[in-house]
């Protein structure tokens, strides 16, 4: 059985992008020179499940809603998303979660006799019911490793019957065939091998892994029995075809979760510091800003920066001081005059960079650069401690005065760059609420004027967005951070024809974020792969 054995080993071999035989040879799909016009294949690796797409897949497969992945497996490294499959190094940690997890899952599963029933496609007649155990392994099988199974592995998982025979129990082993597959090395891992081209170290993929690409893209979860289908029907071989299926999957409430995912992870929002209600409360607001504008009524995307008005309830309503809503459980609100537009004023987004229990305007600076600019930020020099925070030379306590000692030294370069961006959102405090002065600090106030070098002055996050929409740089930067979302990487020298087309069809689309999906997935190139060159 396979399973958790030596998964170490092979992850590692994965990871470098080293299965299968992918380079020269005669196999079907090979092109003339696939890799040589201006946009060609993309380079790819083996991606391990998120934390998020793990609990996702389980509970698509089984109806379990514990996601128990997210407080079990290893923690996901951000920067800003959570599956740049760079940094997923397999581990001893990573091997003893998953193997609990699994027989967890499938102990809850077997117990479960709606789930039973639904996931196991017959009425076993005892416990030596091998016909019903190995349509239970075909059809199990295929969903949770996302392909049909060979006979050979069909007649190994059907061996585990001799355990329910044993037991006396017909479900023993199906839970035993949850878990292995559960640990499987191709349920945890999207391993993409595919048919040699022409081209070496370029292949094309075949349809079953063009389906695992859209769902888990769009979808953050295994492709359902339908987009199987239509992969085993050879029906996602084409652009035309996979933009139909891609269509159909936007379609799909959790599509809205996975874009709502994606903008949690860029923006920063994905896990906050506060009391459940308010993040609850934060969380629901955001969300229903980005379901207007990219679900709704499909607009022009940049007006998730532009919109004047908010979806609030009672609480949040008092939180920011504004009017209340019309409906107990929540509804549209103007801002009015209160300098706030935009997903910049949520109180989602500004508890990001946060620190020594207060907004700092260096971090707020380096987010803005970074995540909305997508501009590299140097370290800060080793001998400088970043924990400390930093003091006045004139012995004031006030922010804007201790902060004035980041203007001299070596350190002066970069804050001038940074700290005034972040005093330009200083009236806002770590969760969105106005105030004019330092907390606890009625002496200290707060001028809340900006500068953004190279674009502007600002005060507020309204005209920060008006800056950052103004210059065109955040249009280029959403492009780009789409685009390391869906490759699970960061960027390449090669990647640059797909940004620039990506870039051009989006402004054409009007900003439609759900068509920027949409012309992504039905590049011709979406269905190849370029290997990764073998690491020493």
């Amino acid at each position: 059985m396979r399973g958790t054995v030596g998964l170490i080993a092979i992850a590692i071999a994965t990871a470098t992008g080293c299965v299968g035989d992918i380079g020269d040879g005669d196999g079907q799909g090979g092109q003339d020179a696939v890799g040589s016009q201006a946009e060609g294949p993309l380079t790819s690796g083996a991606r391990r499940l998120t934390r998020i797409e793990y609990d996702n897949t389980v509970r698509d497969l089984l109806g379990d809603t514990t996601r128990s992945g997210f407080t079990k497996l290893p923690e996901d490294a951000h920067d800003p998303f959570d599956n740049d499959y760079q940094t997923q190094r397999a581990s001893g940690a990573l091997v003893e979660a998953v193997e609990t997890l699994a027989a967890e899952a499938a102990a809850r599963a077997v117990a479960n006799p709606e789930v039973r029933a639904k996931i196991v496609p017959c009425t076993p007649t005892g416990a030596n019911d091998t016909e019903c155990l190995r349509s239970f392994v075909t059809s199990f099988g295929r969903r949770a490793l996302r392909r049909p199974l060979r006979s050979d592995e069909i007649d190994e998982y059907v061996g585990l019957s001799s355990f329910s025979v044993e037991k006396n129990d017909f479900y023993v082993g199906v839970e035993l065939v949850i878990s292995a597959m559960l640990q499987d090395l191709e349920f945890i891992y999207r391993v993409e091998v595919g048919e040699p081209t022409e081209t070496p170290m370029v292949a094309r993929l075949n349809d079953f892994e063009v389906a695992s690409r859209l769902s888990y893209l769009l979808l953050g979860t295994t492709p359902d029995d339908e987009l199987l289908d239509l992969a085993e029907a050879g029906e996602l071989s084409e652009p035309s075809q996979v933009a139909a299926a891609a269509e159909k999957l936007l379609e799909d409430p959790r599509a809205r979760e996975r874009v709502e995912t994606f903008h949690a992870l860029w923006l920063g929002f994905h896990q906050l510091p506060h009391p459940t209600e308010l993040s609850t409360a934060l969380r629901k607001e955001s969300r229903a800003l980005i379901d207007r504008v990219v679900f709704d009524e499909k607009a022009d995307y940049f007006d998730l920066f532009r919109e004047k008005e908010t979806f609030i309830d009672d609480s949040l309503a008092e939180h920011y001081g504004l009017d209340a809503p019309s409906s107990a459980s929540g509804d549209w609100v103007s801002y009015g005059d209160t300098g706030r537009q935009g997903i910049l004023s949520h109180g989602s987004v500004l508890s990001v960079a946060s620190k020594f229990n207060d907004t700092s305007p260096t971090q707020r600076g380096i987010y803005v650069r970074k995540r909305l600019l997508c501009e590299t930020i140097a370290p800060p020099p080793p001998n400088v401690n970043v924990d400390a925070p930093p003091e006045s030379t004139n012995g004031s306590n006030c922010k804007a005065d201790r902060y004035e000692s980041h203007a001299v030294g070596s350190c002066a370069g970069c804050h001038s760059r940074l700290d005034p961006v972040g005093f330009g959102l200083e009236r806002f405090d770590n969760s969105g609420r106005y105030r004019e002065h330092d907390t606890d600090k009625p002496e200290c106030s707060i001028s809340g004027e900006g500068t953004l070098s190279g674009l502007g002055e600002f005060s507020g996050p309204a005209e920060l967005s008006n800056l950052l929409l103004d210059s065109g740089e955040l249009e280029q930067c959403l492009v780009l951070q789409l685009h390391r979302y869906a490759e699970g990487r960061r960027e390449i020298e090669s990647d640059q024809p797909h940004l620039d087309r990506l870039a051009k069809d989006f402004k054409e689309s009007g900003h439609r974020f759900d068509q920027l999906l949409l012309d992504l997935v039905s590049s011709e190139w979406f269905g190849y792969r370029r290997q990764e060159p073998a690491s020493e």
